[in-house]
């Protein structure tokens, strides 16, 4: 492996649309130890847009069977490509003997992510999830709360990812064929049900309720899913386009206190703007008047508690992650059984809001 002589992992990106050019390329670009070497994209556009950020030396493929032809030239496969195409692209590239990180959702069931992480450690390859939300700012914050004892005894977490999209659209992930693996259930929810199991460890039992809203709409647009861990913690997920009102990010309850955070982190929004990690120093710094707050007994918009400052988030930690696991055999940042956990319950919520039942794990 190229990195090996302490020259840069060379990446072959798979797909340049929106998780390609926001998240992938600009985080790959900015992580030490890493270029990006080839993206798979026959979108001359793409190409042309992908070129003007990254450099003339940047070369293309039409279609990844291109990248496994010439394997011993890359150390590391991104596939940010939609969703149906990530188990067979990611089965290909370990077959070609490529490490690889995998957009969320890694699969479509928690089968597949199984077979997919017994296959990566049959031929001795790091097969990394990218969950980036567990670098937002707010659940960076939320974990030091908790490592701190600053709550007590969690016994409640609600998480909202909400948005005001009244009109669907178009596209894979909005559409209603379930090959596509469309939908918030698997989108966002992967995201917020990652953010849980982090924090709480296993789910025991699931319950959902998911519906369609929007005129025109395919595939799940407003879903809540309640989850009881083992440890005795109920988390409150909560996904949605049809938010007119949007709610909490998180609302963490304690025996000791409580923590009340609004907005979303700004790390992604930067990166749509064209901002990127290195070039900002204040990177993923949100200002003081969207701090959470936390305290008891009163709502923190009547001015309940304290202000917590919010720690820097921090996306370019992940790929800083894969290049140390890879070069000097640091733990996987986000392995792919932490995945097919999340599919378990992801699943579980499908099951539960089609049959009107609690399911149990």
């Amino acid at each position: 492996m190229t990195g090996m002589t302490g020259t840069p992992l060379r990446v072959g990106l798979v797909g340049y649309g929106l998780a390609g050019s926001v998240f992938h390329a600009p985080l790959i670009a900015a992580t030490e130890g890493l270029t990006l070497d080839t993206v798979v994209t026959s979108n001359p556009e793409r190409q042309e847009q992908a070129r003007a950020e990254f450099g003339a030396g940047l070369r293309f493929a039409a279609t990844p069977d291109e990248l496994w032809a010439r394997a011993d030239e890359l150390d590391l496969i991104v596939i940010a490509s939609p969703n149906k195409t990530h188990v067979p692209i990611a089965t290909a590239a370990l077959k070609a003997g490529l490490p690889v990180v995998v957009d969320k959702p890694l699969a479509g069931t928690a089968a597949e992510a199984r077979e997919l992480a017994a296959l990566a450690d049959e031929r001795g390859l790091l097969l990394s999830v990218f969950q980036n939300r567990r670098w937002d700012n707010d659940f960076l914050t939320v974990r030091k709360l908790l490592a701190e004892g600053e709550l007590g005894d969690v016994q409640r977490f609600d998480s909202r990812f909400e948005r005001w999209r009244p009109q669907p659209k178009g596209g894979w992930r909005e559409s209603g064929d379930p090959a596509e693996i469309g939908g918030l259930l698997y989108d966002l929810g992967s995201h917020v049900v990652d953010q849980a199991l982090v924090l709480f460890g296993p789910a025991t039992s699931v319950y959902a309720e998911s519906d369609i809203r929007r005129p025109g709409a395919q595939t799940d647009d407003d879903t809540f899913i309640a989850i009881t861990h083992a440890n005795g913690v109920r988390s409150h997920l909560y996904v949605s386009a049809t938010t007119a009102q949007l709610g909490p990010r998180f609302r963490v309850l304690g025996s000791r206190a409580g923590y009340v955070k609004y907005g979303l982190d700004p790390q992604e929004a930067d990166l749509r703007d064209g901002k990127r990690p290195g070039s900002d120093a204040e990177w993923g710094v949100e200002p003081e008047s969207l701090w959470g707050r936390v305290g008891s007994g009163e709502s923190p918009l009547t001015g309940g508690g304290r202000p917590e400052p919010t720690l820097p988030g921090a996306y370019p930690a992940y790929y800083a992650a894969v290049a140390a696991a890879l070069r000097d055999g640091a733990p996987n940042p986000v392995t792919a059984n932490e995945a097919a956990a999340a599919l378990d319950v992801l699943e579980a919520a499908r099951r539960s809001a089609r049959e009107g039942v609690v399911v149990s794990l």
